[in-house]
């Protein structure tokens, strides 16, 4: 390898290219044009540089992401953005999010003995339902002059759906038009989940039990029941609007026993929103839950399937059943009781033959 000819790249293999010789190749003289071809042309001028403004150097602080704006225009457009994004009123909203955080976190709050948190109630649970009510359902109430304004009363409803949404629908109608409370009683089912038990307590509800409805009714709370109980919301679309049996009557010896009157509500459009078409007994007993439904779209769209379907609703509370012209010890006359259940499931029936005769579809 010592001895072998060295050609450099771009010699085509002959001496005198690339070599490093002083004199030019041929090829360089063409692209130069030679001496005669400078001649023709002149002399050639020099560019003069261009003036460049002087620029200062640039430092670690001016390339900061916070460099050149003040801390007032950085707030001046913050208001702007919320004020486009939320409106005019975001200050007054963000000022009273910012209470209610701090009372949640401080305990400046007050809670009944049942559990009830009026504050959580009307901003959180009712302000949620607000949307699916007048949007989705377009719920119409009628004869809600029938609700005390001030004292105990029962409400009586009946019960349906599969899911018991009718009666979320009822506590916010009732606060939307009078603006009472309704104190729901609830199966024992609801206060045995964790985050569903703690937000019924919250929400005004508590155990459907004779001693507590007394108590409630007695210290003039607007009460509700559902005598259907599981067999109303969890029974065959094919039945729909029939009233199953109204249980033994609790409702009403707790009625007679306070003297406070007894109101019918009968809702239309909440037997549509979860057709029940079937269901799964030995998932129900396995999972401890009256029944696992089965609609048209679940479960085999999966949680698409929950969303409920939009009906038109009506409500029609009936005219006040009184209870106060009872003794006390009535309420223990098992005769007595049976008749004044009777009268409520049977007013209630034909309040709901009435509606459903009166409505021309299901969803509008």
């Amino acid at each position: 390898m010592g001895d072998a000819e060295i050609i450099p790249i771009g010699t085509g293999g002959r001496p005198g290219r690339g070599t490093g010789s002083a004199r030019p190749s041929k090829a360089s003289r063409t692209l130069a044009g030679g001496a005669k071809a400078a001649a023709r042309r002149g002399p050639t001028l020099a560019p003069e540089p261009e003036s460049r403004p002087e620029r200062p150097a640039t430092t670690t602080q001016d390339r900061a992401p916070m460099a050149g704006i003040t801390p007032g225009e950085w707030l001046a457009a913050f208001q702007t953005g919320a004020t486009q994004v939320f409106g005019d009123d975001w200050e007054p909203q963000l000022a009273r999010l910012l209470a209610f955080l701090r009372r949640r976190l401080t305990g400046e709050y007050d809670v009944d003995e049942y559990g009830f948190d009026q504050e959580v109630a009307e901003k959180l649970l009712l302000a949620s339902l607000r949307p699916i009510a007048e949007k989705w359902f377009r719920i119409e109430a009628r004869g809600v002059e029938n609700l005390p304004s001030e004292g105990g009363a029962l409400v009586v409803s009946n019960h349906s759906g599969t899911l018991p949404v009718d009666g979320l629908m009822t506590m916010f109608t009732i606060h939307e038009q009078t603006g009472r409370f309704l104190r729901p009683l609830g199966a024992d089912l609801v206060f045995r989940m964790p985050l569903i038990s703690s937000l019924a307590r919250k929400g005004g509800a508590t155990l459907a039990c004779n001693e507590d409805a007394e108590r409630m009714l007695a210290s003039g709370e607007l009460v509700g029941v559902w005598p259907e109980g599981f067999k109303g919301i969890g029974k065959p679309f094919t039945e729909r609007y029939k009233l199953q049996r109204f249980g033994r009557g609790g409702f009403v010896a707790a009625a007679v026993r306070t003297g406070v009157p007894i109101v019918p509500l009968s809702v239309v459009g909440a037997e549509e929103i979860y057709p029940l078409v079937g269901n799964v007994p030995s998932l129900a007993r396995l999972l401890g839950i009256p029944y696992v439904p089965i609609t048209p779209l679940f479960p085999w769209l999966g949680p698409l399937g929950l969303v409920p379907l939009p009906s038109k609703w009506l409500m029609e509370f009936g005219e006040p059943i009184r209870t106060d012209e009872y003794d006390a010890g009535s309420a223990d006359d098992p005769m007595l009781v049976f008749n004044v259940t009777d009268q409520v499931r049977e007013t209630i029936q034909q309040s709901l033959y009435s509606l459903l005769m009166e409505r021309t579809s299901v969803w509008r």
